[in-house]
């Protein structure tokens, strides 16, 4: 029996994918297909390396075909990734998805959760950027062992400076700590300090990513207006801990970016601090500063909760030893900010898909 390439086609057209709710074959994920007997080899296109139902789909991939097609089907499978990006792109092109990650207060973690969350994209093959626009309070130079270190520069054709990002773990940084002495205040006034952020935007070298993301400082004040206004922000993470102190700030901080003024997508709540789990009792939670706090904050919003990250010792030696904890892949906090970054690469996607209305179906197929 022959295997044709409308029937390979029409088999994949029954896989749905289950974020964006349209089929492989009509959101263009199918590409370079290929038979050859009884041997099919195509690439799974997916919108993001940190997709976390990669698995999923290829495996319902190889089950329609041999259900749909031939069981003896030889099938091969290649999964790469495209980062889709929001319509409105009119700065920034070379950057596909700005996301913001925001706290209503300071001390929840946000610095935390912004290095881990850079770290775990990075980890799945995305190109990826941080921001530390915390003026009075950058942590980033701490947080990944660059206390000290300072950029370089290069000049463009056209005679510009721009600033080169310090690339480490694979994540290109920038900080204001980077520019400024560590043991000295910043003691700048709201305008100044908010052109020195739009500085690490636009005189800064970035080249192609996939995410940047943006450490704001706590609150609701000049530098997150001027971000939100300035560049196409893909949406963002807003960090919480339980307690309710914590939760009254972050709900004013949530409430900001749903402004008509600002309107930024709000991809989720993370709950730092969420429950202690002590070393010899590792299957004990002790939720010490209260319990589902930020599940409830996100439900009453309407927004994704995107995960709990608890007290660990080892979350806080990464930070002041300059190696997230994020980097040890078989520690179990890593591995909860890694479904966080799928989660959060994953509710892009649909935000991107969404505001690009309806898909083309179109297949790339090759006719040799």
């Amino acid at each position: 029996m022959m295997i044709s390439q409308e029937q390979v086609l029409a088999a994949l057209r029954n896989v749905e994918d289950p974020d964006l709710k349209k089929d492989l074959v009509t959101l263009n994920m199918i590409k370079d297909l290929k038979i050859e007997d009884k041997h099919i080899s195509f690439t799974l296109e997916l919108t993001t390396p940190a997709c976390p139902m990669k698995d999923m789909l290829k495996n319902a991939c190889l089950n329609a075909i041999k259900h749909f097609v031939s069981r003896e089907a030889e099938i091969e499978i290649n999964i790469t990734s495209r980062v889709t990006r929001p319509m409105d792109t009119t700065q920034l092109k070379a950057i596909r998805n700005i996301i913001l990650v925001s706290s209503g207060k300071g001390g929840v973690g946000k610095s935390t959760v912004a290095s881990n969350l850079a770290i775990a994209l990075g980890a799945d093959g995305a190109k990826v950027g941080l921001i530390d626009a915390d003026i009075y309070g950058p942590s980033v130079p701490t947080m990944f062992g660059l206390v000290g270190a300072k950029p370089g520069a290069r000049e463009t054709a056209e005679g510009k400076t721009l600033i080169i990002p310090i690339e480490k773990y694979g994540i290109k940084l920038l900080s204001l700590g980077f520019f400024a002495d560590p043991d000295q205040p910043v003691p700048w006034r709201g305008p100044m300090a908010s052109n020195a952020v739009k500085q690490l935007f636009n005189d800064a070298d970035w080249g192609e990513l996939d995410y940047l993301i943006v450490d704001l400082p706590p609150g609701t004040g000049d530098i997150h207006i001027t971000i939100t206004q300035s560049f196409p922000i893909a949406g963002a993470v807003i960090v919480t801990t339980p307690q309710q102190v914590a939760l009254a700030d972050t709900r004013k901080g949530l409430a900001m970016f749903k402004m008509p003024s600002i309107n930024i997508p709000v991809l989720g709540v993370v709950e730092n601090m969420a429950y202690f789990t002590p070393a010899e009792l590792p299957e004990n939670k002790y939720y010490i500063f209260g319990k589902d706090g930020g599940k409830e904050l996100a439900k009453s919003f309407g927004v994704p909760f995107l995960g709990e990250i608890p007290i660990v010792q080892s979350i806080t030696e990464g930070g002041d030893s300059g190696v997230p904890v994020a980097m040890d892949t078989h520690n179990s906090v890593a591995r909860s900010f890694a479904e966080i970054a799928g989660k959060v690469a994953q509710q892009i996607a649909i935000n991107n898909a969404q505001s690009a209305g309806n898909v083309s179906p179109v297949v790339e197929i090759d006719t040799n």
